[in-house]
């Protein structure tokens, strides 16, 4: 068996000095093209990295833990649900996690798991992780912002406040208060005199940053802000919410914190006989793969996930990695409003029949009352 066949470790397996002999290089910058250093040229990497795959070399990520004190991978804390949102960030952090060779650890919370957000970080500090993740956007019962564990790794928090004190702590994923009042921005340009808003669940981060972002925006115009009607991200409790608006005249536009909530208040609407968007213009927020197919499409705000992802990770890689360096600097995701077909220009004030007729009968008073011309004669020539 030639030295470049194993693949799996065992002692016929190439090593990073016979990639170095076949590159024509230093043992040293195979490594440093491993470890994806500065100051190597294209053509040398290359090179490495052909001679690698052609001895079907891989780096012995456990030794490498050993002489760094590092163990290359990175903890990751979501809350259990395949709703789009968190699930959509999850998918975006695996993709950005893979690409930067650290191995992923997941553990899942679930709302009303008395163990929470501490018993998951606990469970990857004993696994050895370089760095965590938190991406989770409930508040807990009875948290008082800071847990009772030792966290000594850096830590990447997204979409909610830092649930404790660590060496450093990153935040990431704002913004949602941005999108909301991008969607507010829309409905009010369009002419609407003040837009309700169907939020989410209060103790989610997430629906509390939307409707500080729909008040906010309603203030500054300083419209009048209606009754906050809360669901609980599902389309049927948008449906629920939609019966309830479609009873009240006054209502021209909604904002709802999610799609699937936006679609649920549609089909209300449209049974109640308000046409959407006609008579009620609605925005919804996430821009799920069905919003563009449904009747009519759903104008709403992207959630840039990967973006998100893709900057959180790469500061908590910079952290990990360069612990006495300043923390790269934080941005704030791109607003991506989806403008489709579900919100208009708001119909025209209605008269009331009564008050119709009055007006038509004052109009015909009028005319019969009014002066003859001079001659006294009624007839036009």
């Amino acid at each position: 068996m030639t030295r470049g066949s194993g693949r799996d470790g065992s002692p016929g397996a190439p090593r990073s000095v016979d990639v170095a002999r076949l590159a024509g290089v230093s043992q040293k910058t195979v490594s440093r093209v491993f470890n994806d250093e500065p100051y190597v040229s294209p053509e040398v990497r290359r090179r490495v990295l052909e001679a690698a795959e052609q001895l079907g070399y891989r780096r012995n990520n456990a030794a490498r833990a050993l002489a760094s004190g590092r163990t290359r991978s990175i903890g990751v804390v979501t809350l259990g649900t395949a709703l789009y949102g968190p699930a959509s960030l999850l998918m975006g952090v695996e993709r950005v996690v893979r690409d930067t060779g650290y191995a992923l650890r997941v553990v899942n919370t679930m709302e009303g798991d008395p163990a929470g957000v501490t018993g998951a970080v606990g469970s990857l500090l004993d696994q050895g992780v370089d760095g965590i993740v938190i991406s989770e956007p409930i508040e807990e019962e009875g948290s008082e912002g800071d847990l009772s564990v030792h966290v000594g790794v850096p830590v990447l928090v997204l979409g909610a406040p830092p649930p404790f004190t660590a060496s450093t702590v990153l935040t990431g994923a704002g913004g949602a208060d941005l999108m909301a009042r991008a969607a507010v921005e829309h409905l009010l340009d369009l002419g609407h005199v003040t837009v309700h808003h169907l939020a989410g669940p209060q103790r989610w981060y997430a629906a509390k940053d939307r409707l500080e972002g729909w008040r906010a925006t309603l203030a500054a115009h300083g419209r009048d802000e209606p009754p906050v009607i809360e669901g609980d991200w599902s389309a049927a409790s948008g449906y629920a919410a939609g019966r309830e608006l479609a009873a009240d005249p006054e209502v021209t536009a909604v904002f709802a914190a999610n799609d699937d909530m936006a679609i649920g208040l549609i089909r209300a609407l449209t049974e109640a006989g308000r046409r959407v968007p006609e008579e009620v213009s609605v925005v919804g927020f996430d821009d799920i793969p069905v919003a563009a197919y449904v009747t009519p499409p759903l104008t709403t705000v992207r959630q840039p996930f990967d973006t998100v992802a893709q900057e959180g990770l790469k500061r908590l890689v910079h952290a990990i990695e360069n612990p006495q360096a300043e923390a790269l600097p934080a941005s704030d995701p791109p607003v991506d409003l989806v403008v489709r077909a579900s919100a208009q220009p708001p119909p025209p004030p209605r008269t009331p029949p009564g008050r119709r007729r009055r007006t038509a009968a004052r109009s015909r008073e009028s005319t019969s009352s009014s002066p003859l011309p001079k001659g006294g004669s009624s007839t036009h020539h």
